[in-house]
């Protein structure tokens, strides 16, 4: 559990971060107290932010003589093993013990869910409801006493523990030991041979340096840790712009803490704590302090990212995407169509790179099918849009899988039962797709298990693969029947047809017919 006491100021500004948090879903207000008509969401709806805000500044004004009126407080638990409603708990609790939970002291909570921990946050007055100043003398060491009394602690126990606990790591030196309680969460120093162990403020133990002394273990060199270590701090330190950055990133993900000597901006020293090894490392034998701090900006460290990629590439002209990504995967950095990311950031790959890649990787595809003769070569490269078939290597022999499926095919081809039809489908429910070259080349190709079998080279029998129809039997058309023309009333028989060919009077007889005479005395109806 941790209470962290935010800046204060007048202008309860506070209340306006919480409630952005609000209006963008990553917080929600679970408590409002002692607001009074603000509070009546009923008859006078949602208070505004600056309602809000203004309530508190006109309650501070109780005391003119306090400048930084507001208080704000956030409270967090390990992960999710508080609830809001248990954070909400013990928040009263916490501020009893603080002086701010008076009846009558105005209270806004907000619950944020915009980390992994669950935590709360607080804002109030620092006046009291009677125009009194809440006291705050001391404040962060009552904070710590106030949290140890509300969940049961005791420090001096608990400290005492914590001692038995680093007595079990390895370390050589009192400065290593010093660091490992600073990483603890405790202040130490010597004096006249005695060391003395401090927190929340106050001394809990204190212990004779001769005592630690004989905890001290001769160092065997591990040198396969080292090594891991020092990898470890070289990608981290590329990944982050800042000391806190890179503790952070070691403590969360390796449970490394790294502990600095000197000035917070200028220190001349570190330790290394490696909690999951119970190892006290001294940092300069792990790598030297400026090779540490030596942090670049964004744009430096894609410049580094490309530069690397670059010497991946010279070293080997057919490193993939894949190869390169597991080499990045160390930085925090992938490339992915051309682009680099690095964290939040990207940016382009120089394009000859960008092309070599892809190119590169349309070569990995190539070869992972196992190709064995240069028609296979040839297909695939064309299937994959492959320019430079001399960078794509031939195996001796086919791969396992590859005369496996040789032999599959070879069984259908030689089954008479299978027609063209039934072949096809046979070959199709197998995976295989059949792939014709304009030079009269076959193939068959499993695209899922990266197979290509060259089917004339194998010695197939590529006519199974030639449509036959079978003959069909055309349905004999019977002629239309000719009625014969019957006479009209008047008693005058039709023209009839007089059986001549395309020249004869019958061609007449149908421009006769044609009731579009204009059209085609003018020639207008005439196909030339």
């Amino acid at each position: 559990m941790i209470a962290t006491i935010l800046p204060g100021g007048s202008s309860f500004h506070a209340v306006l971060y919480n409630e952005r948090k609000v209006a963008k879903g990553t917080a929600r207000l679970i408590e409002m107290k002692n607001f009074g008509i603000l509070e009546d969401i009923d008859s006078f709806g949602k208070p505004t932010p600056e309602e809000l805000r203004s309530y508190l500044q006109a309650y501070s004004e109780r005391n003119g003589r306090i400048r930084n009126t507001q208080f704000h407080l956030a409270i967090s638990c390990k992960g999710k093993e508080m609830t809001e409603d248990e954070l909400l708990d013990f928040a009263h609790a916490y501020l009893k013990e603080m002086g701010y939970g008076q009846e009558g002291q105005p209270l806004l909570v907000y619950a944020h869910r915009d980390t992994d921990n669950n935590h709360i946050h607080i804002v109030t007055s620092r006046v009291a409801p009677d125009g009194t100043k809440i006291n705050d003398s001391q404040e962060r060491i009552r904070s710590q006493k106030a949290i140890d009394k509300i969940l049961n602690q005791d420090a001096r126990k608990k400290c005492v523990k914590d001692l038995e606990r680093a007595k079990g790591y390895s370390y050589t030196s009192m400065a290593q030991f010093k660091a490992l309680l600073s990483s603890l969460g405790y202040e130490s120093y010597v004096k006249d041979d005695t060391l003395y162990v401090k927190r929340q403020g106050t001394v809990q133990i204190k212990v004779a340096v001769t005592e630690i002394e004989e905890s001290f273990s001769e160092r065997k060199r591990d040198r396969q840790r080292q090594r891991e270590t020092k990898a470890l701090l070289l990608k981290y330190r590329n990944v982050n712009t800042d000391v806190q950055g890179l503790q952070s990133d070691l403590k969360k993900n390796f449970g490394i803490d790294l502990v600095f000597f000197g000035r917070k901006d200028r220190p001349y020293g570190y330790i290394i704590i490696d909690h999951n090894k119970k190892q006290v490392l001294h940092g300069g034998h792990i790598l030297k302090m400026e090779l540490l701090l030596d942090f670049a900006s964004p744009e430096e460290r894609l410049d580094r990212i490309d530069a690397f990629v670059d010497s991946v590439l010279a070293a080997n002209p057919k490193t993939t995407t894949w190869d390169i990504n597991e080499k990045l995967r160390r930085s925090h950095a992938y490339i992915k169509r051309g682009v680099l990311h690095c964290g939040d950031d990207s940016r382009s790959l120089n394009p000859l790179l960008a092309e070599t890649i892809l190119r590169n990787d349309r070569i990995s595809r190539v070869e992972s099918f196992g190709p064995v003769t240069e028609a296979e070569v040839d297909r695939l490269c064309h299937i994959y849009k492959v320019e430079r078939k001399d960078l794509v290597s031939l195996l001796w022999e086919r791969k396992p899988d590859s005369s496996g499926a040789v032999s599959q095919l070879r069984a259908l081809f030689d089954n008479p039962a299978l027609d063209y039809k039934g072949l096809k489908s046979a070959i199709k429910k197998e995976g295989f797709q059949i792939h014709r070259t304009e030079s009269g080349d076959i193939f068959a190709v499993n695209f899922k298990e990266h197979i290509i079998i060259d089917l004339r080279a194998e010695g197939f029998d590529l006519s199974r693969l030639d449509y036959k129809p079978g003959k069909k039997e055309h349905p004999q058309v019977q002629k239309p029947q000719v009625k014969s023309a019957k006479p009209d009333k008047s008693g005058v028989r039709p023209l009839r047809d007089a059986g001549g060919g395309a020249v004869d009077s019958n061609r007449e007889w149908e421009v006769g017919n044609n009731r579009n005479y204009d059209d085609i005395d003018d020639d207008r109806s005439l196909k030339m």
